[in-house]
């Protein structure tokens, strides 16, 4: 039976350090929305969503967490669209 690679609490504290580099992610959490420990998350739906695949390549090559900058993406797009709509 394959043994399971256990997580010391030293390598969850780096890797919560490394995605908290402001350098990795420029970008700051929208305005009404928490991202990280100790905040209130947003109910998320498992979908099934066709790309292109030159458009879904692009979002591979910015690297870990892919899914969650197309989720923030689309975010952005939703809330333009409800100002200019009047929302």
């Amino acid at each position: 039976m394959k043994q399971r690679k256990r997580v010391t609490r030293h390598r969850k504290v780096g890797r919560l350090r490394a995605a908290a580099d402001e350098g990795k992610h420029p970008w700051g959490p929208e305005p009404g929305r928490c991202y990280g420990p100790g905040f209130l998350r947003t109910t998320k739906k498992r979908v099934t969503l066709n790309l292109d695949a030159d458009v879904l390549a692009w979002f591979r090559k910015q690297g870990r967490g892919y899914q969650t900058t197309i989720n923030r993406e689309l975010w952005k797009f939703m809330m333009e669209e409800r100002k200019r709509s009047g929302e």
